[in-house]
């Protein structure tokens, strides 16, 4: 059974789980890591949603504050072992659910042209592509999407 905690960047769990995201982001980024690597600091994150199934972390994803009203969502990850089991989805729905819980109207996020699996979980959930915001802005191996509820 997969189940849901909110926790911080502070959580062990969701420190080990960034590892393989980073791991897997310098695999897939090549020459273009270092420029999202330093996006991706986890220092102080408030909002982290960790997935596990049974006692085992199976899933990340983390949100921060981007604008009035409106938060950011970052570093989703499910292990190539526990993809396909809605996992994601489980952590998208439970980081919009926070987010409205503590007053924000939408969310942005940023994703590589080349993670078509988070494309596809961005679409599906009813995220729209923006034109890419902030340090993405001109980026052409970015792609950026926002959400209101």
């Amino acid at each position: 059974m997969i189940t849901t905690r909110r926790t911080t960047s502070d959580d062990a769990d969701f420190r080990q789980l960034v590892k393989g995201l980073d791991r897997e982001l310098a695999r897939r980024n090549k020459e273009t890591n270092d420029f999202y690597a330093q996006y991706n600091r986890i220092d102080v994150i408030p909002f982290v949603v960790v997935a596990y199934d049974n006692d085992m972390p199976v899933g990340c994803g983390a949100m921060k504050a981007f604008d009035t009203g409106v938060i950011e969502f970052k570093r989703m990850y499910v292990p190539p072992p526990h993809r396909g089991k809605g996992i994601a989805s489980r952590v998208l729905t439970e980081l919009q659910l926070w987010a409205t819980e503590c007053g924000y109207v939408s969310c942005v996020l940023e994703t590589g042209i080349h993670m078509t699996e988070a494309i596809a979980l961005y679409t599906k959930h009813g995220f729209n592509v923006i034109p890419n915001y902030g340090q993405y802005a001109g980026v052409s191996t970015s792609v950026c999407f926002e959400k209101r509820w």
